[in-house]
């Protein structure tokens, strides 16, 4: 369904992405922190098969402005690259304050977490929107079959935030002590994040 381009393309951008510093991941390394290992994988994992929830609506509403109005999806693309653009900003604008702290409670078992996780992750309104932002941009409507194309772009987003988060959480302790040790560590993590988000925005706006 997706051409070379377009998989790798939006591998690449993906994978910048969920590597960013965001709420996901730093729960994620806080979890594996201050749990353990098996902990900080589930939650991960769990996170990561939320973005399921959100590809089915961003499938759904896509295919549906598509057969509806193409003008509509060009507003839709207009939107979400102006959101894209305002999250790169923001991203560039840190200060590099985010930091994985740990998470404290009572014990709980990986099926749980990794429930929380789910949960977290599909409530989120911030994700939805992302989703609807970012997906888009990579339909190309000209080779048909958009909610296809749509599906295959959620979950290959899924699965690589499945593999990343996992790892993440397997190795939780050595990465927090690198970012204690490396305090500017996440500001520039940031800051790759914030150029690859108003790039693909100003790529929304200026292609058709």
């Amino acid at each position: 369904m997706l051409t070379p381009e377009q998989f790798f393309g939006f591998l690449a951008a993906a994978v910048l992405i969920t590597l960013s510093p965001g709420p996901d991941n730093l729960m994620v390394l806080g979890m594996g922190m201050s749990r353990g290992r098996r902990q900080g994988v589930a939650f991960g994992l769990g996170c990561a098969l939320g973005c399921l929830s959100h590809t089915l609506l961003a499938t759904l509403g896509v295919s549906a402005l598509i057969a509806a109005s193409p003008i509509a999806f060009a507003a839709l693309k207009i939107a979400g690259g102006l959101y894209l653009i305002w999250l790169g900003v923001q991203a560039l604008r840190s200060r590099g304050g985010s930091r994985a702290r740990t998470v404290e409670g009572a014990a709980q078992s990986v099926w749980r977490l990794f429930a929380k996780g789910l949960f977290a992750n599909a409530i989120n309104p911030k994700v939805v929107l992302f989703f609807l932002s970012f997906l888009p941009q990579f339909v190309v409507p000209a080779q048909g079959h958009a909610a296809w194309q749509t599906a295959a772009l959620g979950l290959t987003f899924t699965a690589q935030a499945a593999v990343l988060f996992g790892l993440l959480g397997f190795f939780s302790g050595h990465i927090g002590q690198w970012l204690q040790r490396s305090p500017r560590a996440s500001t520039w993590l940031d800051r790759i994040a914030g150029t690859v988000f108003v790039a693909l925005g100003l790529r929304l706006l200026i292609t058709r």
